[in-house]
């Protein structure tokens, strides 16, 4: 961070559906053009390590074990960057299977944030195979490793006390009462989306209005990485609508049906200054 300023990264790389491996190269070649570019955080599609239209797969040992494989692998890749990366996967706990966006950092898998509000409504059907996140945070055992799991994790950079992360996933942002909304309460000043968000006529215009209204509303900057081409294999199109906004404003947004990244720097002390006016929005005297 220099004066304030954060950079950041939404990508959306090529994959293919199931091919764990193509997808894990594919991320990693595009954590190194992130890093490349200077950016701190990077967030990447729901699911992308397996593909969001897996759809029975997921019932599938044999891709669960190679998406937590990769997820190892990946996190490995980010010893030697200086990066916060979020990656969509699959992630079996307890028998239950859950959507998550999986936390790196340093070589570490460091959080588990889980999807809380599955769609089973018109095109969408995950609570077929996924489980609802959990209501509170808890440790769980993944390769040997004690690492949190459950919604609103908050990822707070040492030494920047202004930088305090947290993740939701795609539909979450849809809800009536979004868990970025409570993580804001907690201190969140950016908020990241791993989603897999499909195209009907008119959504591109609903979606920039609601990233953009949910970074105003809870005054944070709002990093949206969403699924796009190597997705459309069934009766869903992808058109990979990255966003990057800040208190209202679109900083960043990507060209859709054209997978890529975008960057744009996040203004935290503005973000802090804000909140501090804005008297509203202040955390409670008590928070967890």
């Amino acid at each position: 961070m220099k004066n304030g300023f954060v950079k950041v990264a939404a990508a959306t790389p090529d994959i293919r559906v199931a091919d764990v491996e193509f997808n894990t190269q594919n991320i990693i070649n595009a954590m190194e053009e992130a890093q490349k570019n200077g950016a701190k955080i990077l967030v990447f599609p729901e699911l992308c390590v397996t593909g969001y239209n897996c759809s029975d797969l997921f019932d599938h040992s044999v891709l669960l074990k190679a998406s937590r494989k990769a997820l190892l692998e990946i996190a490995e890749n980010t010893n030697d960057k200086d990066m916060l990366v979020f990656v969509g996967a699959p992630l079996e706990v307890n028998g239950k299977l859950y959507n998550v966006a999986t936390a790196m950092n340093q070589g570490e898998i460091i959080g588990f944030t889980t999807k809380t509000f599955l769609p089973n409504y018109g095109e969408f059907y995950e609570m077929r195979q996924f489980t609802p996140g959990p209501q509170t945070v808890r440790e769980i055992t993944f390769e040997g490793k004690k690492i949190p799991f459950g919604p609103q994790i908050l990822f707070q950079a040492e030494g920047m006390e202004e930088l305090v992360v947290a993740a939701e996933i795609c539909e979450d942002v849809w809800s009536p009462i979004p868990p970025s909304i409570q993580a804001a309460l907690e201190g969140a000043t950016v908020i990241v989306n791993c989603s897999a968000s499909d195209e009907t006529i008119g959504k591109d215009t609903y979606r920039r209005a609601l990233i953009s209204g949910q970074s105003a509303r809870l005054i944070c900057g709002y990093i949206y990485a969403s699924a796009g081409e190597g997705e459309s294999t069934q009766d869903l199109v992808f058109g990979g609508q990255n966003m990057i906004a800040e208190n209202g404003n679109i900083l960043a947004e990507s060209e859709r049906f054209k997978n890529g990244m975008i960057t744009a720097d996040i203004d935290l002390y503005r973000l802090k200054n804000e909140r501090r006016r804005m008297t509203t929005c202040q955390p409670g005297a008590e928070t967890e």
